[in-house]
């Protein structure tokens, strides 16, 4: 399977592009017009520069407002396509995209539209070139994809076929289910788009609020397992008009595409397994069983300071690491790490946030296979030096900077506490808690969609709807990420504006971090009274 990329998807100059796309392991590009037009070189300069990145020019796009013309104007139509094709050319792609007409002037009719499309057909022939023919959501008389099949099988011709795009489907609200009805051959190329689910304008909607595959509301899955089962064989291609994403990091987006392809095609291949989805193997989305330990980084001073919080919250200094300056708090079922080494990950995280949480330990069903899909996922391992004495726990690189180790209980890796801690003797009745509730994360709001991904892409976990939370400085969007038994709950908030609270807290962590931790208490009224008994201040 060839994955590819438009090339309005993601921000920059046409070079930047290329470079992050290449990056992320794309194999192509959709090449919209204005990109190259924009740059310096000419149309044969930019496809060298494309496959000097290692990349193809899969698809050239757009071709507008061609087909039901009246003279002259269909001559002239005639007459652009010409200069496009000789375009193509020198780029060197063989496929064009139109997408159906919205030109005042169109006339209607299916026989006229396929007749247009059959004499381009010839044209393109004597080129070696194909055309392929998209229904637009908004299009003026063609705005859905049996109509966009219909013309192109009454074209019938050898170089005209059909272009899918997910959201011009789901956007109207279509079942893609009759898209399995198309053979396969005569789909030239698969375009892939998500979307939160917002009643507006298609076109604004469109060109505004796209997103990668399951980032958004749309069954970008359902449309792929009927794609696959026409047995196309293409290329799958992202094309996403987003004002966020033409803002943001060219690098971080293509990953995030790349990212969002392999889970939905990871899905799609459990689903409806086809020889022609040709992608890396990789575990299931990975179970989660509960937060084994939030660990903080720390100097000596914040250190102290934080181990009177955590008694005064019913904390037992529990046991101290073998090797490293790392004390473990326990409460319930609540393990609490502080760090005080001079040296590592968590020191590194001391110097640019301050005392935060660097590290979060999730217990999962299987640590080595939540590693492998990770790695699947184009997600960065994390590796550290390992002492005589202690375990090897995976982990990765998480997002918002920190880190995240997997336990299991089958590899033993949740005997970690007695391995490498030597126990204090120290105890507590406690205040009645008994395990992380949730874990807040804060981020900038242009950062949501990524942090969500890495989520529900890695773990068998699912997303509830964005929610508004007014605060005296602005407004917060906040997503809760949990899995089905909740074991695991993350709450993103995403920040607009540094004056809310959310954002001053991000401005002052140097990017994103965990705000707060949440606990579980088994009966509130008692875990209020035991705190007030240990002089904890409420509001």
């Amino acid at each position: 399977m060839k994955t590819g990329i438009a090339t309005v998807s993601i921000a920059g100059e046409l070079p930047e592009k290329l470079a992050a796309i290449a990056a992320a392991g794309f194999d192509g590009v959709e090449i919209f017009e204005q990109d190259f037009i924009a740059h310096d070189s000419g149309p044969r300069d930019v496809g060298q520069m494309v496959r000097d990145h290692g990349l193809e020019i899969m698809l050239f796009q757009p071709f507008r407002d061609f087909e039901g013309l009246p003279e002259p104007d269909r001559a002239r139509a005639f007459d652009r396509a010409k200069r496009k094709f000789n375009v193509m050319q020198e780029l060197g792609t063989d496929l064009m995209l139109i997408c159906s007409s919205v030109h005042p002037k169109a006339l209607g009719g299916i026989d006229r539209a396929a007749g247009d499309l059959n004499a381009l057909g010839d044209v393109a022939i004597e080129h070696g070139l194909r055309v392929g023919y998209e229904a637009l959501a908004w299009g003026t008389h063609v705005n859905d994809h049996r109509d966009a099949w219909e013309i192109v099988r009454r074209a019938d011709h050898p170089s005209i076929g059909l272009i899918v795009d997910s959201f011009h489907t789901l956007g109207r609200k279509l079942s893609p289910e009759s898209v399995r009805r198309i053979p396969g051959d005569k789909i030239f190329f698969v375009q892939l788009a998500d979307a939160p689910q917002i009643e507006m304008d298609l076109l604004y909607w469109s060109r505004h609020f796209r997103n990668m595959p399951g980032e958004g509301d749309l069954d970008v899955r359902t449309f792929m397992q009927a794609v696959v089962a026409t047995g196309y064989d293409g290329p799958i291609s992202l094309e996403i008009f987003n004002d966020q994403f033409r803002g943001g990091s060219p690098r971080a987006i293509a990953e995030d595409g790349m990212r969002s392809l392999m889970a939905l095609m990871d899905d799609v291949n459990r689903i409806e397994p086809a020889p022609q989805l040709d992608i890396p193997t990789m575990p299931p989305r990975t179970e989660i069983e509960g937060v084994e330990f939030i660990e903080f980084a720390a100097d000596e001073v914040e250190a102290s300071r934080l181990g009177s919080l955590l008694t005064t919250l019913g904390f037992a200094h529990a046991a101290d690491h073998i090797n490293k300056d790392v004390s473990l708090w326990r409460q319930g079922e609540i393990n609490i790490v502080i760090n005080t080494e001079r040296e590592g990950f968590a020191h590194a995280t001391y110097l640019s946030r301050g005392t935060s949480v660097c590290d979060i330990g999730l217990r999962v069903k299987d640590a080595a296979e939540t590693v492998r899909r990770a790695e699947a996922l184009k997600v960065k391992l994390f590796h550290q030096r390992i002492d005589q004495g202690e375990l090897h726990l995976p982990a990765i690189h998480s997002v918002g900077g920190g880190i995240m180790h997997f336990l299991d209980a089958a590899s033993g890796l949740t005997d970690v506490w007695d391995v490498e801690f030597k126990a204090t003797g120290n105890a507590s009745e406690g205040a009645g808690l008994i395990r992380v509730d949730h874990v807040a994360q804060t981020m900038g709001h242009d950062e949501m969609l990524t942090w969500s991904l890495f989520y529900t892409s890695l773990f068998d976990a699912s997303k509830r709807p964005v929610v508004d939370v007014v605060d005296p400085g602005g407004v917060v969007r906040s997503q809760v990420i949990e899995s089905s038994d909740a074991s695991l709950r993350i709450t993103l908030n995403g920040a607009d504006s540094n004056r809310t609270l959310a954002g001053h807290f991000v401005a002052g962590r140097l990017g994103s971090a965990v705000q707060h931790v949440a606990f579980e208490s088994g009966d509130l009224f008692e875990t209020e009274r035991r705190l007030r008994a240990r002089a904890m201040a409420f509001p």
